[in-house]
């Protein structure tokens, strides 16, 4: 098959489709995957970009409204219009079988009717698949059950879309007639790739949704970097992580967790990202480590306990490795994902990030690590999914 695999967002949202994309090419099926300009493209796949500087679009100069607005005008949208098109670009070009997609690319649907091909929705977290049993994964009601009004919150992410139906017409112009075809055909599949483990099946998801797992490489994890061996190995510590999220005082939330972790006896390996964690001077010391980025897979599975933003990727990442972890929400699916991982016992209860100081971590680490057990168990029964294999043979059925 000819794979046309697109995919938009942080890295939570790039690798798994690397992953996916690797293990096609490596069952004989000719791959393309588009993704974000900054993000790092896998090696030995054949990769398009999108147009699309993800750091750029999520890191607005100010926080007011009257920023906040300013951005969307002159970052958000245009990008968004860039990604649009470059999508439907270069699925015309590659002439794919079917076409794999990540919510955001809104174009997916039309070049896939306008080529006559099938397509399949891909979902890191329940947002375009409605169900009674729990809220739309982003919102203000993520974390509430509203019972038989849970499915009504799906509504937020479908009216979100449709703002930028001006721009998915625009992007029509990149189809072969340059038409936007009249009918948008559902998706011939679903592949929600969340760990049961972490979410349950609802009994309400149709047959053609298909709880793969979440998709890792399956092949053995490079070694981390030797300055963070050698510091992994002096003692017992702890990962803290904020990935893409820079909202707020980066020193201030370093400060807390160290000076938290430390009260506890732990070191810890303080993961900066984009910016969203920082280490004040006052915090330096031989228990301390701070790196940009390095592979959750060769570092989760020695700590003791992991600090992090809720994001899907980090998430299961740390679930995966058999980590319990104290959870600190800051946007869009991440309240979610923390309440669940509080409701599957891997996870102390989420602290708001306005809440977030050494005073309210230290009970929250005391109650993480009293999960521990039930982390482990959840681990190992992640570690067991193969949710790559389980998405390939959906599509190897279409």
């Amino acid at each position: 098959m000819r794979m046309m695999l697109l995919t938009a967002g942080t890295r939570g949202d790039v690798e798994p489709f690397a992953a996916l994309a690797r293990h096609a090419a490596s069952r004989g099926h000719d791959v393309r995957l588009a993704l974000p300009d900054d993000a790092d493209a896998p090696e030995e796949v054949d990769t398009v970009a999108l147009g699309l500087d993800v750091q750029r679009v999520l890191s607005p100069a100010g926080r007011t409204p009257w920023a906040l607005a300013h951005h969307v005008r002159a970052e958000v949208r245009p990008a968004m219009r860039r990604m649009l098109a470059a999508a439907v670009r270069e699925t015309v070009a590659f002439d794919p079988d079917v076409v794999v997609h990540h919510p955001l690319v809104l174009s997916a649907p039309m070049v896939a009717d306008s080529l006559g091909v099938p397509r399949v929705l891909v979902e890191f977290a329940p947002v375009a698949t409605p169900s009674e049993h729990f809220p739309a994964a982003g919102g203000p009601t993520a974390t509430r059950d509203l019972g038989s009004h849970n499915r009504s919150t799906y509504a937020v992410p479908r009216t979100a879309a449709r703002l930028f139906d001006a721009d998915v017409a625009r992007a029509a112009a990149e189809l072969p007639d340059g038409r936007r075809p009249a009918r948008r055909s559902p998706s011939r599949a679903t592949l929600m790739a969340v760990s049961p483990a972490l979410l349950p099946r609802p009994d309400d998801w149709p047959e053609r949704v298909h709880q793969t797992g979440a998709w890792y490489e399956e092949e053995p994890t490079v070694s981390p970097d030797p300055v963070v061996g050698d510091f992994l190995r002096t003692g017992p510590f702890i990962v803290a992580s904020f990935g893409s999220m820079t909202t707020g005082d980066a020193e201030a939330r370093g400060h807390a967790i160290v000076t938290a972790a430390r009260s506890r006896g732990l070191r810890v390996l303080l993961v900066t990202g984009w910016g969203g964690l920082a280490l004040p001077a006052e915090c330096h010391g031989p228990d301390v480590l701070a790196v940009r980025s390095v592979p959750f897979g060769a570092v989760l599975p020695g700590a003791t306990l992991a600090v992090h933003h809720g994001g899907a990727g980090t998430s299961h990442a740390v679930a995966r490795a058999g980590v319990p972890a104290v959870v600190v929400p800051v946007t869009a699916d991440q309240p979610f994902w923390a309440a669940q991982l509080h409701r599957q016992g891997v996870a102390a209860a989420p602290i708001p990030l306005r809440r977030l100081s050494a005073g309210a971590l230290v009970p929250a680490m005391h109650e993480a690590l009293s999960r521990r057990e039930r982390a482990a168990e959840v681990g190992g029964l992640m570690r067991r999914e193969h949710g790559v294999h389980r998405a390939l043979d959906v599509l190897e059925s279409l």
